[in-house]
């Protein structure tokens, strides 16, 4: 599934967490922030590369371990790899950027770095540099990996 880089998302109307100790528990509500897409690639289409910083990708896997966002039944796989052993995804990561913009990227992001050499935008390496990694590895539900959720997001608490 493709969308540019700093595209408009619009998948999904409303954002949703899914607490990873549990796998149960989870939030949605509908974002009042701008979502930009990120690292939407697609087999056949065009996409950019060249190195990033190794803290960068370090800091990626380390957020995808962290946060469960948009989590499907499906399974997403990778087409830039040969059929045999493609990579598997599924649900996304929101990046907080700048004030009112959210990068949106899918959970194969890391993949398409190391595996296909795609080089995201620099404003997206930048908002991933930024994150306070030890705060969001710190929370534990009913609080989720991202500052932004509102305080009347809908809640399963059981």
């Amino acid at each position: 599934m493709f969308y540019e880089d700093l595209s408009e998302y619009e998948y999904l109307d409303d954002d949703s967490f899914t607490d990873r100790e549990s796998g149960f528990y989870g939030l949605w509500y509908r974002p009042t922030y701008t979502r930009l897409n990120v690292g939407w690639l697609e087999a056949g289409t065009p996409y950019s590369t060249g190195a990033v910083p190794a803290v960068f990708v370090e800091k990626l896997k380390a957020l995808q371990e962290v946060q469960w966002m948009n989590v499907c039944l499906g399974m997403h796989e990778c087409d830039l790899c040969p059929e045999e052993g493609a990579p598997e995804g599924t649900g996304e990561l929101r990046i907080p950027g700048s004030p009112g913009i959210a990068y949106a990227a899918p959970f194969l992001i890391t993949h398409y770095v190391t595996a296909h050499g795609y080089r995201p935008p620099q404003v997206f390496v930048d908002a991933v540099l930024a994150v306070d990694l030890a705060a969001w590895a710190g929370a534990r539900w009913p609080d989720v990996p991202f500052p932004w959720v509102p305080d009347d997001a809908e809640r399963m608490l059981e």
